[in-house]
């Protein structure tokens, strides 16, 4: 389980194609404190560390998360979000995020208000449209962002100096997609109606 509060920008130093995926050597910060198996969000992908060699780890991505992610994207020097797996005992600062992408979103704008905020607007197909509220919580690169304004077709999030500095949201184009996993609350909500038709009637305990 993830908060969705980077802790480090790692870069990609090589690349391995495996019969099963693909193999990414990460240099990172932390690598020293880790372990094999260690969990790892990697653009708010979860994966397992397999091998560690001097200031590099080694994570697998098989062909189901290339597919659903926009991991299989990646190329050498390209920035990747950190987040190491939360300690039972840490703050939640973002949400709490899975590490499970659900899909993949382009960018459509970015705007520029004031000093180094921005605004990110993404693209929203009617598939996920009823994951998303005005002012909810939403993962995208493994970033927890407040969902700032939401259209018929598209949402925008607001994106403060420091994450813009310390993300690679900074090196983020318009057409570029980015990996998105919804609310893990919407998603169970909608289960709930999905299979009974109706919202859950809450009751209070006696």
């Amino acid at each position: 389980m993830f908060s969705g509060i980077i802790e480090a920008v790692g870069t990609v130093q090589a690349i391995e194609t495996t019969a099963g995926g693909r193999r990414f050597w990460i240099q990172a910060p932390f690598v020293g404190e880790l372990s094999v198996g260690a969990s790892i969000a990697h653009n708010g992908v979860c994966l397992s560390v397999i091998a560690i060699k001097h200031r590099f780890y080694c994570v697998e991505a098989v062909q189901e998360t290339l597919s659903r992610t926009n991991l299989g994207d990646l190329e050498l020097g390209d920035p990747v979000n950190l987040e190491r797996s939360l300690p039972v005992t840490a703050r939640l600062e973002g949400h709490l995020v899975q590490g499970h992408v659900d899909t993949t979103l382009a960018v459509l704008d970015m705007e520029r208000v004031g000093g180094d905020s921005w605004y990110y607007t993404f693209e929203l197909p009617p598939a996920w449209a009823h994951l998303v509220v005005e002012k909810g919580s939403i993962a995208i690169e493994g970033v927890s962002l407040t969902v700032a304004q939401l259209e018929e077709k598209a949402f925008r999030v607001a994106v403060i100096p420091w994450t813009y500095q310390h993300t690679r949201f900074s090196a983020l184009r318009r057409g570029q997609r980015v990996n998105v996993e919804f609310d893990i609350l919407a998603k169970y909500f909608w289960r709930w109606y999905q299979l009974y038709g109706k919202a859950p009637a809450f009751q209070r305990s006696s």
